[in-house]
């Protein structure tokens, strides 16, 4: 077998077995995922006895960070740099390893080897893998199966983790399964809104995250989760699309994925410049979401005006739904502020195609989207694009991605050329002007001068004395 750790990590694990005469076992994912030759994100082990004392001692022996996960279900974890060591006892009472596996949520996780075999093994050899659920054979077989209900109703998470799986590795939910979950997605209201956030994170994360959101609509555990999307189910939009608003929602996410597997298709000037912004922090998981709620405030929204329905400032009411979602789901207030901008600018690269195709994109329209969207701008473009994409009526304007692109295109060089420069320069007039010139402090030095930013940038003058000149003559009319 390939190991994928440090020679410390291993040798201080193995110091920690004969220190406390404890079996060690690699288990579960990390066992899982060298099976389908992917990296495992962490090393899972299973001791036979002092789990804690023997956690705290590697983290000592390591000088890394101890954390305690549950007390009574004896599991912690071990952080030292890069590498996370979940470290957990023998569950529910079991005597031994197999005992141990057959008390596991699915059967693909219920697959251990003993440590120091997972260290000298040259390569894949199943016949050392202890495997008492034949887990090995739906791992082949790319299956998805519980040991039975009583896995759900020990804990309900694991109804989320069987979509999250099906999301990461593409497997197929097997029927009894299948119809668990169906029986008992209700328990899910008992589980901590943290460790749903965790899995819905974990889903948004992978690259089905599209299919995984469909399956759980099918299962009707997203209305469950989020009965906010639900609302938009049945509810008819204007002919310029051909799904209803939960199904437009759903497939906007659909669209959103594609752009980010390969943003070039979409943005072929942008594409190195987008995948760049993609790579950064959690950008993708917040786009997906942002993607999932762009349109949560239609239902409230609705109106019929002389028999044509308007969704009149569905930006806005989204954004206080989310805002109610973030809160429920304890999300920090970077991701939640981030998916919010999002939602409340989406229809904004819309209203300035508009615009555009009319009577053209000054350089002030540019600046106001630019501060608007801050670091996002690029994700507002695609949220656009998946926006668009997600309608397909029959009325829907035509070439509206290309508008979209020429639009972007547009935006960047602006705000290249002449918005950049200008933000990034010395102010050519400032407050102290203001003050020389008879004005009392106050809120409208923040629109005077913000003013003189946009002259600035439509290039109505270049130089401090140019600027005074403007200014005054700004203020006379006033």
């Amino acid at each position: 077998m390939q190991k994928n750790y440090p020679d410390r990590l291993c040798q201080a694990i193995q110091a920690m077995a004969v220190r406390f005469e404890a079996d060690v076992f690699v288990v579960g994912g990390t066992v899982r995922d060298w099976l389908r030759g992917v990296a495992a994100r962490d090393l899972d082990l299973a001791v036979s006895r002092s789990a804690l004392d023997f956690a705290e001692a590697l983290a000592r022996e390591l000088q890394a960070a101890f954390v305690l996960l549950d007390a009574e279900e004896q599991t912690a974890r071990v952080v030292w740099g890069e590498y996370v060591v979940d470290i957990a006892g023998f569950r529910g009472g079991a005597r031994d390893i197999r005992q141990d596996l057959r008390k596991r949520d699915f059967t693909i996780n219920s697959l251990a080897l003993p440590f120091s075999q997972y260290l000298a093994a040259p390569a894949a050899d199943r016949r050392l893998i202890i495997d008492p659920a034949d887990g090995l054979t739906d791992l082949q077989g790319g299956i998805i199966r519980l040991h039975g209900p009583e896995a759900l109703t020990d804990d309900p998470l694991r109804l989320l983790r069987a979509f999250r799986f099906f999301a990461e590795t593409g497997f197929v939910i097997e029927p009894h399964t299948w119809q668990w979950i169906m029986d008992f997605r209700q328990l899910l209201a008992t589980v901590s809104p943290e460790r749903i956030s965790y899995e819905l994170d974990c889903i948004m994360a992978s690259h089905r995250a599209f299919a995984a959101t469909v399956l759980l609509d099918r299962a009707e555990v997203l209305s469950l989760l989020f009965p906010e999307l639900g609302l938009g189910a049945g509810i008819t939009q204007p002919a310029s699309h051909h799904l209803d608003v939960l199904a437009h929602n759903l497939e906007a996410l659909g669209g959103m994925e594609r752009i980010i597997a390969r943003p070039a298709d979409f943005y072929p000037s942008q594409g190195e410049d987008l995948a760049g912004y993609l790579a950064h922090g959690r950008r993708i998981i917040w786009l997906k979401w942002a993607a999932l709620f762009h349109d949560l405030g239609k239902p409230a929204a609705l109106r019929l005006i002389d028999q044509r329905i308007t969704f009149y400032n569905h930006d806005r009411i989204g954004v206080e739904i989310v805002a109610a979602i973030a809160k429920r789901l304890r999300w920090s207030r970077e991701k939640s502020d981030r998916i919010s901008r999002l939602i409340a600018l989406h229809m904004w690269p819309f209203h300035l195609s508009n615009v555009r195709r009319k009577k053209g994109v000054t350089a002030r329209a540019c600046l106001k989207i630019y501060k608007a969207a801050g670091e996002e701008l690029p994700g507002l473009f695609l949220l656009a694009m998946a926006d668009s994409l997600a309608g397909q009526g029959s009325e829907k304007p035509e070439g509206m991605e290309e508008e979209l692109v020429a639009l972007y295109t547009q935006v960047l060089e602006v705000c290249r050329t002449r918005v950049e420069p200008v933000l990034a320069g010395p102010r050519l007039v400032t407050g102290r002007d203001l003050l020389a010139l008879g004005l009392a402090p106050g809120p409208v030095f923040r629109e005077i001068l913000a003013e003189v930013e946009k002259a600035q940038v439509e290039g109505k003058f270049t130089n401090r004395e140019q600027a005074l000149a403007w200014l005054r003559h700004f203020l006379s009319a006033r």
